[in-house]
């Protein structure tokens, strides 16, 4: 969450007027993604800019009697471009299953926007060597089944739960060995070897961004905390390029 509808403005302001001063390499696709109240005053402030607006969530139905909810639809309509879901803290905090986040993948594609689909594995599950087991049979329940059309808007992002919030990062070999099996393995099974890329999301930072752009088979980055600030979020858009 963002401070307040000041904060996430000055931030949005600050931010593509970075980018504007030093653009982001061609190939670099960069996106914000604020709490769903602060969508509208953060699209006014991008607009012109080629900065995507994310949606954090979305709920997995497209209408009906949800007070409090927010549906793809509805997102969609406020100009919303990609939404996230599965991530770590929807599954964790909120109880979001698979089964679930296949549903808001499905809700937010329908709605005709693109989706950064989430997996990870928590400590317990690395450390048991269950990583692959666990990130594979998420991917499968999200991505199994989905026409070309569909995978071609999707991209993954994985997450080790044990790296967001905490400070510590995957090492680029960690990081490294699961985009690799995710891509060369999973991924190719699943979407008939046309596979969607892969993002790294976990203390991104701009200490560590040079080393994770050139880390194998890493498409990009999911930024938490260090996206807060423009300058920070800047240098790690810059540190993409590779």
């Amino acid at each position: 969450m963002n401070t307040d509808l000041a904060g996430a403005v000055t931030l949005a302001t600050e931010l593509s007027v970075a980018l504007r001063e030093h653009p982001p390499a061609d190939e670099v696709m960069v996106g914000v993604a604020p709490p769903f109240c602060f969508l509208a005053p953060v699209k006014e402030v991008l607009q012109g800019s080629s900065i995507e607006l994310i949606a954090q969530d979305c709920h997995p139905e497209a209408k009906g009697a949800f007070t409090g909810a927010v549906s793809a639809p509805m997102l969609a309509s406020l100009g919303v471009q990609r939404v996230i879901v599965g991530h770590s803290e929807r599954r964790a905090v909120f109880g979001d299953d698979d089964a679930t986040v296949r549903r808001k993948l499905e809700a937010a594609l329908g709605a005709g926007m693109r989706v950064i689909l989430c997996c990870g594995e928590t400590l317990a599950q690395r450390e048991a060597g269950q990583a692959e087991e666990v990130v594979g049979a998420q991917l499968k329940a999200g991505l199994e089944g989905l026409s070309a059309d569909q995978l071609a808007q999707v991209i993954v992002a994985y997450e080790p739960v044990w790296a967001i919030g905490t400070g510590v990062t995957a090492t680029p070999e960690q990081a490294g060995a699961m985009h690799t099996a995710l891509r060369e393995q999973v991924l190719p099974d699943l979407c008939n070897g046309d596979a969607p890329a892969v993002l790294y999301g976990g203390s991104v930072k701009p200490a560590n961004i040079d080393a994770l752009a050139k880390t194998a088979h890493v498409g990009g980055v999911l930024v938490g905390g260090a996206s807060l600030e423009a300058s920070s979020f800047a240098r790690i858009v810059q540190g993409c390029a590779g």
